[in-house]
């Protein structure tokens, strides 16, 4: 099924990280906003990591990354895909990053699982010559091998926090 981007990336001119996922899941499209999974585990590492409140809504959830200078955004805009599997990606069509990167003072950018670290090194990092980090994919797939204190504690050491 042919998935478009259903929105626009968060970041301000205090943006100095930016975390790239791959593709908004079904639930989160639903939602309207990143990472919106009840199950997916990154609001509450970002709470965690930033000693905050669980965000609920949209509203608390882009007040929180932009509080501490964090842009969220995708690798792609579109693709074809099953579900959120992202091993079921194909026709991938990446995000022009570089409006983002020209507007906020990234420093860092960051990509959540290893189907976005591929893509964005594939598609999109010979085109801006800036490298990613890679961080462990927050999904409720990833939580066998990444158990929420490895998590933590790889995204702690990984942000430097």
């Amino acid at each position: 099924m042919l998935v478009t981007h259903a929105f626009q990336p968060v970041y301000d001119a205090n943006s100095r990280m930016l975390i790239l996922g791959t593709m908004p899941s079904p639930l989160s499209i639903k939602f309207g906003f990143y990472y919106s999974h009840p199950q997916n585990r990154f609001w509450p590492l970002m709470a965690t990591l930033f000693h905050e409140p669980l965000p609920q809504s949209p509203a608390e959830k882009e007040s929180l990354v932009r509080r501490h200078g964090i842009a969220l955004w995708d690798v792609l805009a579109s693709c074809e895909i099953k579900g959120a599997s992202d091993s079921s990606i194909r026709h991938p069509v990446p995000n022009d990053l570089s409006p983002l990167l020209e507007a906020a003072p990234i420093t860092h950018i960051y990509t959540t699982g290893k189907a976005a670290f591929t893509l964005f090194n594939t598609h999109i990092a010979p085109k801006i010559n800036r490298l990613a980090i890679y961080l462990p994919s927050t999904s409720p797939a990833n939580q066998a091998r990444f158990p929420w204190d490895t998590l933590l504690r790889t995204w702690k050491e990984t942000l430097c926090l």
